[in-house]
């Protein structure tokens, strides 16, 4: 049966594959892979050997059709991002609608991401959050600052490293020293680093690091939460 197949990879620790996506991706016709060198190291290491084409997001919109016509053959595709789940911050959303509007079958196959790893070892409340992905850098940047900082629940973020600081700085400006922070770096991966604390000793700390490198996830705690 035709069928897309929307598999989460590892965030950075390649044994946090699931034996399930192991098994789907050796049964596909084709696997898409946002980047096509960064998931032949994933591949390779578990034997996968499957025709693999580029889905990223600058040719998703064509590549869509592409998927499509496999669809239609009565084949096989799975989906999946360099790391994490395909759709959340990543190439896949367009694909996944477009499967579901022509008739396609969809199955996620469930796996690691940084959202939840990030927001599990913050220590501040998980019961309720919202997920802002990577914020805009154009205008209006401030204003959702802004808004994230008025939230009475948990917010998760990702930022990239040369932009952390300026974020950390905006979130200070509107929120004050006082607001439980935590900051995620490299989950999963042999520099992994959770720093959890006061926005204003946080901040501190991360102005004197020499250099900020790696994957970023920031959780920021409601205005209502302290301890």
């Amino acid at each position: 049966m035709s069928t897309l197949y929307i598999i989460a990879t590892p965030i950075g620790n390649l044994d946090d594959i699931t034996q399930r996506a192991i098994d789907t991706l050796k049964e596909v016709d084709f696997v898409a892979c946002e980047d096509t060198r960064t998931s032949s190291v994933l591949l390779q290491r578990y034997q996968i050997s499957k025709p693999t084409f580029s889905f990223h997001q600058h040719n998703e919109h064509h590549k869509v059709e592409h998927i499509l016509n496999i669809l239609g053959g009565g084949q096989k595709v799975a989906i999946i991002s360099d790391a994490g789940m395909p759709g959340i911050s990543d190439p896949g959303f367009l694909a996944v609608r477009a499967a579901h509007q022509n008739g396609y079958q969809v199955i996620a196959i469930p796996g690691p991401d940084a959202v939840t790893t990030a927001l599990a070892s913050s220590g501040l409340p998980c019961d309720r959050f919202v997920f802002e992905g990577f914020l805009s850098p154009k205008k209006g940047r401030q204003t959702r600052v802004k808004e994230i900082t008025e939230s009475a629940i948990t917010c998760v973020v990702y930022e990239s490293p040369h932009k952390l600081i300026r974020f950390l700085e905006m979130l200070h400006e509107f929120a004050g020293e006082k607001r439980w922070v935590c900051i995620a770096r490299e989950l999963t991966k042999k520099f992994e680093e959770v720093d959890r604390g006061r926005l204003g000793e946080v901040l501190d700390r991360w102005k004197e690091k020499p250099s900020i490198k790696g994957e970023l996830v920031v959780v920021i705690a409601g205005k209502e939460y302290d301890e």
